[in-house]
C-alpha cells in the first residue's frame, strides 16, 4: 500500500491516527480531506482562520488548501482523502461539519477500505452514500476568522494571549499601532466580526478545546472571563444549541 494518500489507486481512501499530541507543520494535499475527530479535540489552522474540531465532529479541507493540525491531548482521527472527481460537488472552503450517527458509521467503514477497490461493488456503493450524506450535513460555527493586516494581527494576538480579559478597544488600538476607530473597521473588514464578537468566538473555541480535554466546566468558565458556570452555559447553549455537558455526549 502506498504511504501517500494522494497516490492511492482508489478515489477515496482512509487513514487512522491515534496520537498523544501533535504540533503539525503547514502542509497541503492534492486530495480533499474529511478529518473526523473520533475522540479528543484538534485544531486546524489555514490562511482563513482557526477551526476547532471537537469529538464526533469533522473538518473538511479542500484539496490544495495549506493547513496544519494540532492537538494538545490524546486524540483519535479518522481521515478520508477524496480525489478531485469525488470532491467536485462537495464544499469548496474549509469548514467544521456536524456529524450525524449515520455519517459517523459511514466514515468509520470507509476508513477501513483498502487503498485499491473496484469501481463497482460494495466499496463504491458505500462511498456513494457517504458523499450523499456529506452534501447535506450542516456546518458548525467553529471557526475564528483571521485577517492579514499587521495591525489587526497584533490586536488579535493580544486577545489570544489573555482571552479572559475584557480588552478595552483603546488599549488594543495602542498595541496595534492605530486608532480605535480604524481597528474596529479592520476587524469588520477582515473578519466580519466586531472586536467583542471576535473575542467571544475565541473564548468559545478555547472553551471547546479545554472541555474536550476534560477540564471542569467551572474552571474553564472562570478562566475565560465568565462570572459563573451558569452564565458560561447560557453563552455556550446560545452559540451551539446545547449545554457544555450535552454537547460532548456521543
Amino acid at each position: 500500500m502506498p504511504s501517500d494518500p494522494d497516490r492511492a489507486a482508489a478515489p477515496v481512501v482512509g487513514v487512522r491516527e491515534d496520537l498523544d499530541e501533535l504540533t503539525g507543520p503547514f502542509h497541503r494535499h492534492a486530495r480533499a480531506q474529511l478529518v473526523f475527530c473520533a475522540e479528543g479535540v484538534v485544531s486546524v489552522t489555514t490562511a482563513r482562520g482557526l477551526f476547532v474540531v471537537p469529538p464526533q465532529r469533522a473538518v473538511w479541507v479542500p484539496g490544495g488548501e495549506r493547513h496544519k493540525v494540532d492537538g494538545r491531548r490524546p486524540f483519535r482521527l479518522r481521515t478520508l482523502y477524496f480525489d478531485e472527481a469525488r470532491a467536485a460537488d462537495l464544499p469548496t472552503a474549509t469548514a467544521v461539519l456536524s456529524v450525524s450517527p449515520l455519517l459517523r458509521e459511514l466514515v468509520l467503514a470507509a476508513v477501513g477500505l483498502p487503498w485499491a477497490w473496484p469501481a463497482q461493488g460494495r466499496e463504491a456503493r458505500l462511498v456513494t452514500v457517504l458523499i450523499d450524506e456529506l452534501r447535506q450535513v450542516p456546518v458548525a460555527p467553529l471557526v475564528l476568522p483571521r485577517g492579514r493586516d499587521p495591525r489587526l494581527l497584533r490586536a488579535c494576538a493580544a486577545i489570544e494571549r489573555e482571552p479572559g480579559e475584557p480588552h478595552d478597544l483603546e488599549a488594543l488600538a495602542r498595541v496595534a499601532g492605530t486608532s480605535s476607530r480604524q481597528l474596529a473597521r479592520l476587524f469588520l473588514r477582515d473578519t466580519g466580526l466586531t472586536p467583542a464578537a471576535w473575542r467571544a468566538q475565541l473564548r468559545l473555541l478555547r472553551a471547546l478545546e479545554r472541555l474536550g480535554a476534560g477540564e471542569p466546566i467551572l474552571q474553564v468558565a472562570l478562566e475565560l472571563g465568565y462570572g459563573s458556570s451558569s452564565s458560561f452555559g447560557v453563552m455556550f447553549k446560545r452559540a451551539l444549541g446545547a449545554t457544555p455537558g450535552r454537547y460532548f455526549e456521543v
